[in-house]
């Protein structure tokens, strides 16, 4: 038997290939179906099964793709419907893989087709258990996604909690938990940073799991729960209804342009998307871009702040392009018109002007900051409850744009997260919305406590 877990820290993804005697299973793969493909060809194993633990909402899974280039079978668990063959199993059927087998547990409340599935080793004994977005690692999914007009989210709480007590929390306490998420992701309130578990820890350590009774753990689960990303309900439906393939979006929408071509995009109403790091971002970019670096959690961040319907043309590192473009429609964003050839340097030599954001470094931010100076603090509300700076306005960057007619575009702004990924995230797209005062503070709240800025806890409505 051989398990391995594909763990993709942009979306906080973990997929996961399993293997017995030469067959292979693959669990909620990513959109590129070639890293299962090459590792099935390496291992010289087939891969007979694509199991999804629930039509994803955070990402497009690869298992359309995946399941015809190796002629495979796509699982999902009971009550699922999809528009592509799928076999749809029965709650507690088993899988033959090899000498291992794959039992299903159907586990509703994150949605309705939630499942898990329980692997027995060669001697039959209970050895992991993928939960997909039932249970993490210090959480559990989120059960506000799958809400109709008959089914509200206290509703989905509830099957939740009986999945977890009936089916997961029965398991004996040394088998591995191998969930589908970890820290950053969205599809839980606050996952832990490790990627696996056992079910013996999580009852010790899962706040959810301390519950007890249905009621406690519906009022604890649902308790500062934000809004989901907007971008969630679109890949939900992908997932469920199909999608283009891989290879030939990306053929598509990786398309070299001349500065003349970049120009005549933006005429026409694409926004641009400015994909380097924050630091180099800020010396010089083009105006009104929109600034989400490679190098954090890129994809679910677009997700968040970008209309999916919106046409994009990107700028990005020598390189890099084909990457922004994959990770992009790893999360359903496949209306990407191509990219700048040559990249910001291109755009200057041919004699465009470019606009920039004005830094500072923490030590200074402490040494100039006063009493009535305005600042915004685009952290998440969990971390404003870890303390704040003094008279500073809370706006999640999820929801900035929507609160910028309640900022004054005459004041300065200095903008700041936990680290400077997000601040310039902000302070780019206060620009974009004629916001010309703004100082992004680099490090942000980190690097300003180490500055010996003292923090204080927010004040409660």
């Amino acid at each position: 038997m051989y398990i391995e877990q594909l763990y993709t820290n942009c979306l906080a993804e973990a997929a996961y290939y399993i293997e017995s005697d030469g067959v292979a299973a693959i669990i909620d793969p990513l959109r590129e179906t070639s890293p299962y493909i090459e590792l099935a060809k390496r291992r010289n194993a087939k891969i007979k099964y694509v199991f999804e633990t629930h039509f994803h909402a955070d990402f497009v899974s690869g298992h359309v793709d995946l399941a015809r280039e190796a002629d495979a079978v796509i699982v999902y668990g009971p009550t699922a419907e999809a528009g592509f063959d799928i076999l749809v199993a029965k709650d507690n059927e088993e899988f033959i893989l090899g000498s291992i087998i794959l039992k299903v547990l159907h586990t509703p409340g994150h949605t309705m087709e939630s499942s898990c599935f329980l692997l027995k080793d060669e001697n039959g004994n209970d050895h992991a258990v993928f939960t997909g977005d039932t249970l993490f690692v210090g959480d559990v999914g989120r059960p506000d996604l799958a809400v109709k007009s008959d089914l509200t989210r206290e509703n989905l709480a509830g099957l939740l909690y009986n999945s977890l007590n009936i089916k997961l929390k029965t398991l004996a306490d040394d088998v591995i938990v191998y969930p589908a998420h970890g820290a950053g992701s969205a599809c839980g309130k606050n996952i832990g940073k490790e990627t696996f578990s056992t079910i013996g820890q999580q009852k010790k350590y899962n706040y959810a799991l301390q519950a007890t009774s249905k009621e406690e753990f519906v009022s604890a689960v649902l308790d500062g729960l934000t809004d989901p990303p907007k971008y969630f309900f679109m890949d939900a439906l992908l997932n469920k209804n199909g999608y283009s393939r891989i290879d030939e979006l990306m053929k598509k929408n990786t398309v070299a342009l001349s500065t003349l071509e970049f120009l005549k995009e933006i005429e026409k109403g694409a926004l641009v998307l400015d994909t380097r790091d924050a630091d180099i971002f800020e010396k010089g970019f083009i105006s009104e871009s929109v600034n989400i670096g490679l190098s954090g959690q890129y994809a679910p961040w677009v997700g968040a702040i970008i209309d999916a319907n919106k046409p994009l043309v990107l700028i990005a590192e020598e390189g890099k392009e084909a990457e922004a473009i994959l990770r992009l429609a790893r999360v359903g964003y496949e209306n990407i018109h191509g990219y700048l050839k040559g990249g910001i340097k291109e755009w200057e030599n041919t004699g465009n002007s470019i606009d920039n954001v004005v830094g500072i470094d923490p030590a200074d931010f402490v040494k100039t900051i006063k009493q009535d100076d305005k600042i915004i603090d685009v952290r998440n509300q969990g971390e404003w409850e870890t303390g704040i700076i003094e008279g500073a306005t809370l706006i999640s960057l999820n929801n900035l744009e929507n609160e910028l007619s309640l900022l004054d575009k005459t004041k300065h702004y200095y903008i700041h997260c936990a680290g400077g990924y997000r601040s310039m995230m902000a302070s780019s797209l206060m620009k974009k919305n004629g916001f010309t005062k703004i100082t992004n503070v680099r490090g942000g709240v980190n690097k300003v406590k180490e500055a010996g800025l003292k923090l204080v806890l927010p004040i409660k409505n």
